[in-house]
């Protein structure tokens, strides 16, 4: 029995990552997750004023051909040594991530039920559905003391390309989730449900969510 490849897609700040966490939790030393968001183009070819003013909210903006062939080595049973990104310099940072092949792969990211070659990957696709006021908060807290932006950044990154995108991909995306949690991990109902969902299949079962 191959692994179970689990997509958590969803806006900006929608809970995503603590759906994520919460499935982890649940099954301690039996997951991997790779994050979308680690699989940003890097942009060291131009100054860094430039950078800032490019649109990270398309599909465009991610090295998708390189995701897409390490989940293919992590669903093979190999390790990857995914990259990662540095924000408050937009671009991809010198540090990886060694992640190591588990039974349950976590696939996480705003647009990757917008990327078709992702979605072939997939077994089970979740949106988390949450408000926009209750989203935008969440990126305003995230991005000025997680990732030392400016209040004024996040604001004109929100309106210029993080609202439209949303629009047009995101929220569109939607359509091809098998199951939409709104809440993410803080709705107890759907977590139960997806929970025994990948026992069951941990345990050899098959079926559907």
């Amino acid at each position: 029995m191959g692994a179970l490849v689990i997509g958590v897609a969803g806006g900006t700040g929608s809970g995503k990552t603590t759906l994520t966490n919460e499935i982890s939790r649940h099954f301690p030393g039996q997951t991997s997750v790779i994050y979308h968001d680690n699989y940003y183009v890097p942009h060291d070819d131009i100054p860094i004023s430039e950078r800032a003013k490019l649109n990270y909210d398309s599909p465009d903006a991610f090295d998708n051909e390189l995701m897409v062939e390490q989940l293919g080595q992590l669903i093979g049973g190999q390790p990857i040594d995914s990259p990662t990104y540095d924000y408050a310099h937009h671009t991809r940072a010198a540090q990886t991530i060694h992640i190591e092949p588990k039974p349950v792969i976590i696939v996480e990211g705003i647009l990757i039920f917008a990327e078709p070659a992702i979605c072939r990957l997939l077994d089970i696709k979740i949106f988390v559905d949450t408000d926009a006021d209750v989203r935008i908060l969440r990126r305003i807290k995230r991005d000025v003391i997680e990732r030392g932006r400016t209040l004024q950044s996040v604001e004109e990154q929100y309106l210029n390309t993080v609202k439209p995108m949303h629009e047009l991909y995101v929220e569109p995306s939607k359509r091809k989730a098998d199951l939409i949690v709104p809440e993410g991990g803080r709705n107890l109902v759907a977590l139960d449900m997806l929970i025994h969902r990948i026992a069951h299949q941990l345990e050899g079962g098959q079926g559907e969510i």
